[in-house]
């Protein structure tokens, strides 16, 4: 599926929602006329189930069992058995769009997705949405649902934030960014609060960030970030990269999967304050353990001097790609 709406499509189908136990069929159709019907049932009073169907507690029971036939698999997420066992207590909301009212969750890894398409927006409850392993490079902020408070989007071709940030579901807590394509400094300038009042977590690492300095001034102005990642990028071999970061901003508390501890931040008190010690420069310190299928050049003095033998010179180079 190119899109997050065809992949939900097919995520539906390999869940059998519209299948035995659950759906719509001759095991559950009386229920599904009697919800139709205006007239309200007796308080206190079941209606019989007739020949040939089946009640809710022995549906139920055939999803729950492990031995069942038409149990999920135990890796399957929570969100999936929940959904199919809502739809076996009111399989009415399989008809028309109504399923995608119960959905908070959604999660679409390596499935091929391209396209971040306005089909997301049915999901009007969805808080949030996981898409990462595929091959999304423009996230379009309209097609969000405005409830969205988790966007993970790890593991993508991602090289520019302008069209999401047109837009930004200004409740977002998390933003993955991890493992993608951005570059600076005009990517940097897209993580201030103006674009993310809420945001308490961001992932940056492993794109291609370099500007610290740039970076850390748009970062300073989201009062209530307090986990980052940025360990990956050119920008974390500055050599006081660490503690830059921790004294610029006081009120993190989590920096690439390290917990900043306040004896760490003494150590580091004062450093923000000297931005010259920021270089735009890293050093790379390289060993080669072995070389193996040249020839030693120790074996070219062994000549005696005064040899009539030829005397041959051998020049290496070593390219590097990073």
């Amino acid at each position: 599926p190119g899109s997050v709406l065809a992949a939900f499509q097919e995520y539906l189908q390999h869940l059998g929602l519209h299948d035995f136990p659950c759906g719509l069929g001759s095991w559950n159709k009386s229920r599904l006329n009697a919800s139709r019907s205006p007239r309200a049932q007796p308080v206190g009073l079941e209606e019989a189930v007739p020949p040939g169907e089946e009640t809710t507690e022995v549906l139920l029971e055939l999803l729950r069992d492990q031995h069942s036939p038409w149990a999920l698999p135990p890796d399957c997420s929570p969100q999936a058995q929940s959904l199919r066992e809502v739809v076996v207590l009111a399989p009415e909301l399989l008809l028309g769009s109504r399923v995608f009212q119960l959905v908070k969750s959604l999660r679409i890894l390596d499935k091929g997705v391209e396209e971040v398409d306005e089909g997301l927006l049915q999901f009007q409850q969805l808080e949030e949405l996981i898409l990462s392993a595929n091959h999304i490079s423009r996230v379009t902020s309209a097609h969000l649902p405005r409830t969205l408070k988790v966007l993970e989007l790890c593991y993508n071709d991602v090289d520019d934030l302008q069209d999401l940030c047109a837009q930004p579901p200004l409740e977002l807590q998390h933003l993955g960014l991890g493992y993608n394509r951005l570059c600076g400094p005009s990517q940097e300038k897209h993580f201030t609060v103006d674009f993310w009042p809420n945001l308490v977590s961001l992932d940056l690492s492993f794109n291609s960030l370099t500007d610290l300095l740039g970076l850390v001034s748009q970062l300073s102005t989201l009062q209530n970030l307090r986990i980052l990642l940025l360990q990956g990028n050119p920008l974390a071999l500055i050599p006081t990269y660490r503690g830059f970061l921790v004294d610029s901003l006081p009120k993190l508390s989590i920096l690439d999967d390290i917990y900043i501890w306040a004896e760490e931040r003494q150590q580091f008190h004062g450093l923000a304050k000297q931005p010259e010690l920021i270089r735009s420069e890293a050093r790379l310190v390289v060993s080669i353990g072995e070389v193996t299928g040249l020839p030693n050049p120790e074996d070219f003095q062994q000549l005696e001097v005064g040899s009539e033998g030829p005397v041959i010179a051998c020049t290496y180079f070593v390219t590097y790609q990073f």
